[in-house]
């Protein structure tokens, strides 16, 4: 598997309205869009700094995998999505090194990018998203 780079950090809030005026008007990163993501169960705000992006993660419901990390944990970093050439390719590699998938096939996230989530237990805690550009 190739990684290409970090393609953002995904960071749970409560509110949209009262977390992206830190964002755009305090550190001044542009807005690239606003997006609904219905299979993750979340809204998204991407903030693009140039060399990475910064994704405000809003819940849809409480029961949706963001509602339940802010039940638990409150607003923070929810998790870090690192870019890979070839998505499917990742995942042969990965399943074969023993390492544990959230699901085992991708599926489309913002911006329309063939995503995939490593479960924490196999990451030291941390919830990996990789995700392939189409």
């Amino acid at each position: 598997m190739k990684i290409l780079g970090i393609e953002h950090i995904g960071i749970a809030v409560e509110s949209l309205d009262k977390s992206a005026p830190f964002w755009r008007e305090v550190l001044k990163i542009s807005h690239r869009t606003t997006e609904t993501v219905e299979s993750e169960g979340v809204v998204t705000d991407i903030f693009d700094t140039g060399s990475g992006k910064v994704e405000l993660l809003s819940a849809l419901s409480e029961d949706s995998p963001v509602g339940k990390f802010l039940a638990k944990r409150g607003p923070g970093i929810h998790h870090i999505c690192l870019q890979v050439d070839d998505i499917r390719s990742a995942i042969v590699e990965l399943k074969a090194a023993g390492v544990e998938l959230v699901k085992d096939e991708p599926s489309v996230g913002a911006e329309g990018y063939l995503v995939v989530f490593v479960h924490p237990r196999s990451a030291g805690g941390v919830l990996v998203e990789l995700a392939e550009r189409r």
